[in-house]
């Protein structure tokens, strides 16, 4: 039996940082994989440039059913720490839109590339293809069983992650493991997923692309509303405003509410001023159908469901009216949307959820159940909002699974 003093379960930003840091602290550290390869989330994410964190860390970005815990673990740790560490690397990073911060080099797959280095610079030993498929806690340790034969630890960090992105290796081991140890685990459901709806319509939009707004109803209460891309498909709805909708969606969707989108197609103009565009548009005499008149305004294959849903009654441009074109106007900033479920796991970015943060120490993410069993990132009961933030909590929840002060440029 190989024995390590510290096991990383899972090789993803969470675990690459607490392997680096530990490794830079003193420890010795052996860092299991079961994907190919590391850090394949980091890989895909940003589209291949890696949003890898953000310049605004604010609470309210974060998200868990114990936020004094995230407000502990963030607390000290802003984005000037985050850039530190990726600096003493020898990355450097660039501040996009919203804050968002890339590599400067805008691929992801060279934060991995120096992650690695890093972590094998300062002695962590990296093995992949090692699937782990039984921990049991032992008087002054613990014992893995794997796919590589039995390992054995004083110290055990769970890094695996959640059940989203099961193509890229998300899955439930983590929580198996947590919960054979006495942990306890808070619902997960899909996060920053695609929408999926029943309506016939929607399939003949796919494809269609519009800057909007998107307000959520459920069991016709408003709940909230973002503002962004909103992209048609064949299943139902996706772009980032229907993504930062899609966490509340989950939630509601799980305790079988009623949910409905409210699309404004032009946000940008308000009920008044689009009722006054429109009637400043209409000519007299003019046989132009509805149709056409529309194409002027919106994507062709909007209108007839515009049409249908606003139940004007006229066809063509010289019998409009103002009262068809409130009609109109409304149903163009009210466009409706039943929605019927998210594209689950497999399309999700995050999972909500996870091991209840109750049970886990915030500074030094250490299980306040079992002695010398550390977690963090996406395994904890703590999931962020688009933009880099998701990052954000797993570079730092890694960083906090150390024993000692740690200078970054060791």
């Amino acid at each position: 039996m190989h024995n390590e003093k510290m096991i990383i379960i899972g090789a993803g930003a969470a675990g690459l940082m607490a392997a680096i840091c530990s490794a830079r602290a003193g420890e010795q550290v052996l860092l299991l994989e079961q994907n190919n390869k590391i850090g394949k989330k980091i890989l895909v994410s940003g589209n291949g440039k890696c949003n890898i964190g953000n310049k605004h860390i604010a609470l309210h970005r974060f998200h868990s059913q114990n936020p004094a815990f995230v407000e502990e673990v963030l607390k000290g740790y802003d984005s000037s720490v985050i850039e530190t560490f990726f600096t003493s690397i020898g990355l450097a990073l660039i501040e996009g839109k919203e804050g968002k911060m890339f590599p400067m080099s805008l691929q992801a797959s060279s934060v991995v590339a120096l992650l690695e280095y890093e972590a094998k610079r300062v002695g962590v030993e990296i093995v992949c293809d090692c699937t782990v498929t039984d921990i049991d806690k032992k008087e002054h340790g613990f014992t893995i069983e794997t796919s590589q034969g039995s390992k054995a630890c004083a110290k055990l960090v769970i890094t695996t992650g959640s059940p989203a992105a099961p193509q890229l290796g998300g899955s439930n081991a983590g929580y198996a493991f947590a919960t054979k140890m006495g942990h306890s685990l808070t619902p997960r459901h899909p996060s920053l997923v695609q929408l999926c709806s029943e309506e016939r319509w929607v399939k003949g939009c796919a494809g269609v692309k519009v800057a909007g707004l998107a307000k959520l109803y459920a069991n016709g209460e408003y709940i909230t509303e973002k503002k962004g891309d909103l992209l048609f498909t064949n299943y139902g709805i996706s772009g980032l405003a229907i993504l930062d909708l899609s966490r509340e969606v989950s939630t509601r969707l799980a305790n079988f509410d009623y949910c409905e989108l409210s699309l404004d197609l032009i946000p940008e103009l308000s009920k008044e001023k689009l009722t006054n565009l429109l009637l400043g548009r209409v000519q007299e005499n003019s046989q132009k159908p509805l149709t056409l008149w529309l194409q002027g305004l919106l994507n062709k294959k909007l209108i007839s469901i515009i049409l249908k849903q606003s139940k004007c009654k006229v066809h063509t441009e010289d019998t409009l009216n103002r009262k068809e074109i409130n009609r109109l106007v409304h149903a163009i900033k009210n466009l409706k949307l039943s929605i019927s479920d998210t594209k689950g796991f497999k399309g999700a970015e995050v999972a909500t959820g996870g091991i209840d943060t109750r049970e886990v120490n915030a500074q030094t993410m250490e299980s306040k159940l079992v002695p010398n069993l550390f977690f963090a990132g996406e395994i904890l009961d703590v999931d962020g909002d688009r933009g880099g933030f998701n990052f954000h909590f797993a570079w730092v929840s890694g960083m906090r699974v150390k024993t000692q002060y740690l200078n970054f440029h060791t």
